[in-house]
């Protein structure tokens, strides 16, 4: 008899106990309508700033690769890499630097410009090795900058439509009947 008592006060119990949950359930409208339009506004900056950024990225590589081709650059023909080709890219300009260190080195017999005495024949053609070989790493840098600028903006674009999202499901559709 008290075993049937007791289950009855405790149905009763949980029956007036509220139900205890992780996520507090947003009831009111206004309340969730703040912070999904500071999530919107958010969004709508970081996909903006994703587009242009991607957009940079994009015209500094046209850029860079249009004048680095018009300079009508080849890669020597015993470069490792890349032999004979237009240097128009971050790989072909890596290629033609390290094939310029090498003559330089070779016609230098092995001396780098700061090591070759003032008075070296030699001196003359290995400074505009030197300063040849840092345009093109000037130039792959760029490349390299360039690509990082796009795929950050592709990313940052991304993570603005998917804030853009989030807002959405935070305040609740009105149905049109």
């Amino acid at each position: 008899m008290t075993t049937t008592i007791r289950k009855a006060h405790d149905i009763e119990v949980a029956q007036a106990t509220p139900a205890v949950t992780d996520t507090p359930a947003v009831t009111d409208t206004a309340v969730a309508a703040k912070p999904a339009r500071a999530l919107r506004i958010i969004g709508r900056v970081v996909l903006v700033a994703g587009i242009l950024m991607s957009v940079a990225g994009a015209a500094t590589w046209v850029t860079v690769q249009s004048q680095l081709a018009d300079e009508r650059i080849t890669v020597a023909e015993d470069a490792d890499w890349f032999a004979g080709e237009k240097v128009n890219g971050p790989f072909t300009a890596y290629s033609q630097a390290q094939i310029i260190e090498k003559h330089a080195l070779e016609g230098s017999k092995g001396k780098t410009y700061a090591e070759l005495d003032r008075e070296d024949p030699a001196r003359a053609s290995v400074m505009n090795g030197s300063f040849l070989r840092a345009s093109l790493f000037t130039s792959v840098v760029s490349f390299g900058v360039a690509a990082m600028a796009f795929g950050l903006g592709l990313i940052l674009a991304l993570l603005g439509v998917a804030l853009l999202a989030v807002a959405r499901s935070l305040v609740p559709q009105e149905r049109v009947s």
